[in-house]
């Protein structure tokens, strides 16, 4: 795994509610959805709370990877790309459990395991 920057660490601190998240189905076709509900749990991995997946989620079944693309101020923008993992139960899914607001339903957790990093179009890790 790759770890973000402190740059990438400072932005993270300071992003926009909204950001994208994108997956590739068997075919490589793209798919991307709005999440808020996400968390870095350290500086090499994010939880992404699953309130409506359905594409994003046969993607991940099949083994894609992922992109989350968010948006600090000054439109700064990084994108975050690497492996995922899917709990419905565990440590992982608990500890989602307890951050994510209680009006969203989070029912699972996706780890994004951090390999690659951008700052625009310049790749930074």
């Amino acid at each position: 795994m790759a770890k973000l920057t402190p740059e990438a660490l400072q932005a993270w601190k300071q992003h926009d509610e909204r950001m994208v998240f994108t997956t590739t189905n068997k075919d490589n076709i793209p798919n991307s959805i709005w999440v808020i509900c996400v968390k870095l749990i350290n500086d090499e991995q994010f939880v992404i709370a699953n309130n409506a997946f359905n594409k994003t989620l046969e993607n991940i079944k099949i083994g894609s990877k992922g992109t989350l693309l968010y948006i600090a101020p000054e439109r700064e923008s990084y994108q975050v790309k690497g492996t995922l993992e899917y709990y419905e139960n565990g440590t992982i899914y608990d500890d989602m459990k307890k951050w994510l607001d209680p009006k969203f339903p989070g029912k699972g957790a996706l780890v994004l395991n951090i390999e690659d990093v951008y700052y625009g179009a310049e790749k930074v890790v």
